[in-house]
């Protein structure tokens, strides 16, 4: 095939190919400003030797070589087979390693010459070629393979020129970059089809595009190639820079298709003790004696007054010797002082009560949370402070005793007679850091002779249509020696009173008239004078009719009550003799199915076993009330139990209410048994009626499915709602829950009933906090003698071994006894909002540790009085726990006297063995922070504690509520988890700093 050649050199040269010279003798120019960081993969353009790249056909595309502008040699192809038609020349270059990029730019160097500037050619000439690409995982391709046509080659685009020459003008370079991807095989060949141009193909670049590594926000971002598309961007994550901490996540740029990053998310900023340097590229530590508190970035500070630090980083400054911080001082505060004492202390008495007075003190310490506190003391003869001791509970200070705001108190109810010594403190937000008492001022007073105080309630001992005999106890406070008693009393229907003197604490009024009532009071008399009257009593004496049978009326008491006494005998006797005969009949080992829902005693109900009776369905129609299944609706699913879903709904009965209700269903497909064992359940319940048991509304039988509905108890299961509530409730909340529990469980031991399965999880809690015993599962009749019931079992089933007493494991003795250890447990559960008991530990661990007389320690912050008690509920001999009629009473007590509730327990109070008690950890033992929270179960705030600087227990040590609030730790109870394993290890470091918690 004929070429077109150039003619002979003249100059300017007419011929159509002398292209190379003018190529070299341009400069490249780039584009001012960043460019993104480009990766070559191949460039022809340092190549000196032979490229040898495949053409096709060989009269194609021809390898030539020349010179640049330094005349170095140089490698280029080129071809001009313009004055024939149908030309399809293939270059093709040879295998390119892709390197796991997506996506190539080619970067294309050539010169066209003008077709019209060619004379006598076709109109086939043309002034453009097509790019091509093909991928491959090796080396692969031959002279003939891959095809030489569009497909199996993939186009990339047609590349025309800019500018391009005549035979008289120097050859105009054109430059061209073009881009492909998606890549996904190990590497690519490229391809050049002419069509009938005639050029010069000078140089190809083959690279990729990525985003430069760069710091931004606070934060380093890596090299990350660009995406497979155009428009694709890649994430690229980022890591803080050094002593830099993340302020919101995820930390990512993004890196577009031209390598260019954008679209910041999140960032950092510099730690606690770090200040921004080298235009926020760098965190630099504070240097000595300045400090910064919070992350962020702003610079460091000086230290405020009367603090220091000497090394960088600091977060805070140290207070100097005998200056503090108050827990709800920020770190930026001046450290500050106690306050000198009170000045100018007056006193005045006035009988039994005085009113204090004084001055503020000379120096506040810096402080403007001043607040005095008052300390009586009475002082016994005529001793110094030795012989002086607290004053009594019942003196009064008005307005308080402590934390007073005004420099003026009242005192009152001192005892006549007797030296008192008053301390008035002065303190502030500071003086419970100093390791010194309160500076305080003291001023010492004796009270004068004072009246004595009110007589108590009147008792009446007898009365008769003309007399009254009364009684009364001495007044609390007599203030010196009673003289006599004077006693008012008036007909209450006339109003004229009468006056009568004692010299002892009776009398008998005398000349009354029969059948009318008397109002009466009395009081007592010193040689300060009379104390107040007594509240008025009304008495009430007999018709003369009536005072003759008065003798009679005194001894019918004992008269009914022998005959109750006896009657109550009989019938004992003949229910033991049924029960006798019983046995007889059916032999030694049968089980009593005669019913036993019998009044043995007036207001005394037995509980009756729905497994004695021959057939269970009539116990469940004696016990259990039948519903109509119209009146039942469900509404939704709300759990699973043994035999089917438990469900809510409503409950509308003919005359009565729309009450909600919890449904439980027995499951399609049942026995007989299931069935039976299903209902016995509502056979127990309906024998129970008592506020703090789960209340039976009634049984669904006649219909499919046959349902179990109670009343509805909106807060669910006790511990469940305790954890959900963690430290949301009042100590006296929480005592009232117990008492509501024992309350119910009293019920059930006096009808002789064991529960067997009492925890906080059977424990139900309605809207209004009130808790109800439920599940009824593994109960069952006592048959023993009432006065030691105690149930064998026969079956082995599983038993709840945290909650159950020791003998009841050993050898299934179920008694009242084993409910209470049981209500025990139940009490540790609500003290410590729905703890696991025994934590961990294993069931043979429990059972092991029980019996080497380890007992639970008292929850956090939880009352002496109440983790006593526990430990009494623990006792190994089961005749010497209390009673859960002892246990009411026990919290009645408390709650009437809520100040025996602001006693806390020692972790360490009680029986326990060192190895097992896990609530003091020692932090000596672990080798990081984070092993020590992993230890106290709080390993969920291992990255928070780290992030925000908190890395060493030095400066764990030094952390305060208002720390673990900045670092995500939200709920009331990991914090005081948290804040008494800080305290513990304080103690150990020996540190008497408080903890606020």
């Amino acid at each position: 095939m004929a070429r077109a050649q150039p003619p002979p050199p003249p100059s300017p040269p007419p011929g159509l190919l002398p292209l190379l010279p003018q190529l070299l003798l341009l400069p490249l120019l780039l584009p001012a400003g960043c460019r993104a960081l480009e990766e070559t993969l191949m460039d022809t353009k340092w190549v000196t030797s032979e490229l040898a790249w495949t053409s096709h056909p060989e009269s194609g595309w021809e390898e030539v070589s020349g010179y640049d502008e330094a005349m170095n040699p140089i490698r280029t192809y080129q071809v001009c087979n313009v004055r024939e038609s149908s030309q399809n020349n293939w270059l093709r270059t040879g295998f390119i390693w892709r390197r796991d990029v997506q996506r190539v730019y080619v970067e294309l160097k050539f010169t066209v010459r003008d077709c019209n500037s060619i004379p006598n050619i076709p109109g086939s000439c043309k002034e453009t070629f097509n790019l091509f690409y093909y991928e491959a995982d090796s080396d692969v391709a031959s002279a003939s393979s891959p095809f030489w046509m569009e497909n199996p080659y993939v186009k990339v685009d047609t590349i025309a020129p800019d500018e391009s020459f005549s035979r008289l003008d120097a050859g105009r370079v054109n430059t061209k970059v073009r881009s492909f991807g998606p890549l996904s095989k190990a590497g690519f060949y490229l391809a050049f089809q002419d069509q009938g141009a005639c050029m010069s193909l000078i140089s190809v670049r083959a690279f990729y595009k990525k985003c430069a590594s760069t710091t931004a926000g606070f934060a380093l971002f890596p090299e990350t190639l660009t995406g497979a598309e155009p428009t694709s961007l890649v994430i690229a994550p980022g890591t803080c820079i050094p002593n830099a901490v993340e302020v919101s996540v995820p930390l990512k740029l993004y890196c577009n298709g031209d390598g260019e990053w954008m679209v910041p998310v999140g960032a950092c900023t510099c730690a606690t003790g770090h200040e921004p340097a080298a235009k926020e590229s760098q965190c630099r530590p504070c240097p000595p004696g300045s400090y910064k508190a919070k992350q962020g970035e702003g610079p460091c500070l000086p230290c405020p007054p009367n603090s220091r630090t000497t090394s960088p980083a600091a977060s805070i400054c140290a207070c100097r010797n005998n200056f503090y911080r108050a827990d709800s001082d920020s770190a930026d505060s001046a450290c500050t002082t106690v306050p000198s004492p009170p000045r100018g202390v007056i006193s005045n008495v006035n009988e039994t009560s005085l009113i204090l007075e004084w001055s503020e003190p000379r120096d506040l310490g810096g402080r403007d949370d001043l607040l005095y506190n008052v300390i009586c003391k009475k002082c016994h003869g005529a001793g110094g402070a030795s012989a002086c001791s607290r004053c009594d509970d019942n003196v009064e200070f008005v307005p308080r005793q402590l934390g007073l705001t005004e420099r003026r108190v009242h005192i009152s109810h001192l005892l006549a007679h007797t030296r008192y010594t008053f301390e008035v403190q002065a303190v502030n937000g500071v003086s419970g850091k100093s390791p010194l008492p309160p500076r305080y001022a003291a001023v010492n007073i004796t009270t004068n002779q004072a009246a004595p105080s009110e007589v108590p309630t009147l008792r009446l001992h007898s009365s008769s249509g003309s007399s009254l005999t009364l009684s009364w106890a001495p007044p609390e406070r007599p203030n010196g020696v009673i003289l006599d008693y004077e006693m008012k009393y008036f007909e209450k229907s006339e109003g004229i009173a009468s006056t009568v003197t004692s010299q002892m604490n009776s009398v008998q009024l005398d000349g009354l008239r029969p059948d009318a009532r008397y109002v009466v009071q009395v009081r007592a008399r010193t040689v300060a004078g009379y104390g107040q009257y007594s509240r008025p009593a009304e008495f009430e004496t007999t018709s003369e009719r009536g005072s003759g049978a008065q003798q009679l009326q005194e001894q019918l008491p004992l008269i009914v009550g022998s005959a109750t006494a006896g009657l109550v005998v009989v019938v004992a006797v003949v229910v033991i003799a049924i029960v006798c005969l019983r046995k007889r009949r059916h032999g030694s080992d049968s089980e009593y199915t005669e019913k036993l829902q019998q009044y043995i005693a007036p207001g005394m109900k037995v509980y009756i076993d729905p497994f004695t009776y021959e057939d269970p369905n009539e116990a469940v129609r004696e016990f259990a009330k039948e519903i109509d299944v119209s009146c039942v609706k469900i509404e939704e699913v709300i759990g699973a139990g043994e035999f089917g879903e438990v469900c809510r709904g409503r409950l509308k009965q003919p005359g009565r209410r729309e009450v909600f209700v919890a449904i439980k269903t027995l499951k399609v497909g049942y026995t007989e048994r299931q069935r039976r064992d299903f209902l016995s359940e509502a056979s127990i319940m309906g024998q129970f009626d008592h506020p703090n048991i789960i209340r039976l509304e009634g049984v669904v039988t006649k219909s499919r499915p046959v349902m179990i509905l109670t009343e509805f108890m909106e807060n669910c299961a006790l511990d469940s709602f305790l954890r959900l509530n963690d430290g949301q409730f009042t100590v006296i909340q929480l005592v009232g829950m117990l008492r509501g529990i024992a309350a119910g469980m009293k019920y059930l031991s006096e009808m002789n009933y064991v529960h067997r399965d009492l925890a906080a999880r059977n424990i139900l809690v309605n809207s209004n906090l009130v808790c109800k015993v439920s599940d009824f599962g593994l109960s069952r009749f006592l048959e023993d003698d009432p006065s030691d019931p105690t149930y064998t079992s026969s079956l082995g089933g599983k038993i709840p071994i945290r909650w159950t007493a020791p003998e009841a494991i050993a050898y299934r003795k179920f008694t009242s006894a084993s409910d209470v250890w049981s209500y025990g447990i139940v009490m540790w559960e609500v003290m410590s909002y729905g703890e696991r008991p025994y934590w961990d530990m294993s069931n043979q661990d429990v059972i092991n540790a029980v019996e080497q007389d380890y007992r639970l320690p008292p929850p956090m912050d939880c009352p002496t009085a109440l983790h006593q008690l526990m430990l009494d509920c623990w006792v190994r001999d089961r005749n010497l726990r209390p009673k859960f009629s002892q246990i009411v009473n026990t919290l009645d007590k408390l709650i009437r006297n809520a100040a025996s509730l602001k006693v806390i327990a020692s972790a360490q109070s009680g029986m326990s063995q060192p190895l097992l008690d896990r609530t003091v950890p020692d932090y000596t033992t672990f080798t990081t922070v984070g092993d020590w929270l992993d230890a106290i179960k709080m390993g969920r705030y291992k990255e928070s504690f780290v992030s925000a600087g908190f890395a060493s227990f030095d400066l764990v040590a030094q952390m305060t509520a208002e720390d673990l609030l900045r670092i995500g730790v939200t709920l009331a109870g990991h914090q005081k988890k948290i804040l008494s394993s800080i305290q513990d290890m304080r103690l150990q470091m020996n540190q008497t700093l408080p903890v606020q918690v």
